[in-house]
């Protein structure tokens, strides 16, 4: 095995789950299972005198769940990248993408397997913004009813955290969403629909099955046609509007 090999843990409670990531991981060439734990409380034992680069975490597990040790290790200046191990339903999973984390949904195929790696690998070429990515999760976790406050983007080796606040609209683009910013656009990984269930309704508003906007921004609205309007943002842009939407977006100019 090469010096530079990506040293890893495997962290779930039933052992099926970790002979199946550790003969995963055994068919790459550089990858190292430098363990296997059963429970929270002996992993973090382990991790408090190991230098680990990526956890292959569950998360539903006896006495503490994998949320408890995400949460302990993103205090660290440089944590350890952790992949989701998880059983989770799709609305859990989305918000591991909004915080630019990843997961394996139980049972995982090839594919997505390597996908995984492929991010870790991007990752951990610049690992910036990847605690504060880290704490931003663990934090939502513990505020689980409260609204997105923020999206960790992700581009290669590096992610951007945007506050919500910012964005001033909001288009979709097959399965990424157009982040609209004062003067730049930043794509996230992540469909329009998904993300709309993780925000504050009172801040955004759908006007089309492709746009969310940002109610503060609300301009003017035009008739361009037969069933066919634009809608003008303080910010300049212009946004079509469909005609399920539109008695929704009037009602917010009348006195």
């Amino acid at each position: 095995m090469k010096d530079a090999a990506i040293r890893a843990i495997i962290v779930d409670d039933e052992e099926p789950g970790r002979v199946m990531l550790r003969y995963a991981l055994s068919a790459q060439k550089n990858w190292l299972v430098a363990g296997e734990f059963s429970s929270v409380a002996v992993a973090r034992e382990f991790l408090s005198t190991q230098t680990i680069d990526v956890i292959f975490l569950d998360i539903q597990m006896p006495k503490e769940n994998g949320i408890a040790l995400a949460r302990s290790v993103s205090h660290q200046e440089n944590p350890p990248l952790i992949i989701f191990v998880t059983a989770f339903n799709a609305h859990a999973i989305e918000a591991f993408d909004v915080h630019a984390l990843d997961y394996l949904l139980k049972p995982f195929n090839t594919t997505r397997f390597m996908q995984a790696l492929k991010r870790a690998d991007e990752i951990m070429v610049q690992r910036r913004g990847y605690a504060r990515a880290l704490r931003s999760y663990v934090d939502r976790e513990e505020q689980a009813a409260s609204y997105l406050q923020q999206i960790v983007a992700r581009s290669v080796g590096e992610m951007k955290c945007i506050p919500l606040a910012d964005v001033l609209w909001m288009a979709s683009a097959s399965n990424y969403v157009e982040l609209h910013l004062e003067g730049r656009v930043v794509l996230h990984r992540m469909t329009l629909s998904a993300l709309e269930q993780l925000i504050n309704p009172q801040h955004f508003l759908r006007v089309h099955r492709s746009v969310l906007v940002r109610i503060d921004q609300l301009k003017q609205i035009k008739v361009l046609g037969d069933g066919v309007y634009s809608l003008t943002l303080k910010c300049g842009a212009q946004v079509a509007v469909s005609e399920r939407h539109v008695e929704q977006v009037r009602a917010y100019f009348k006195p």
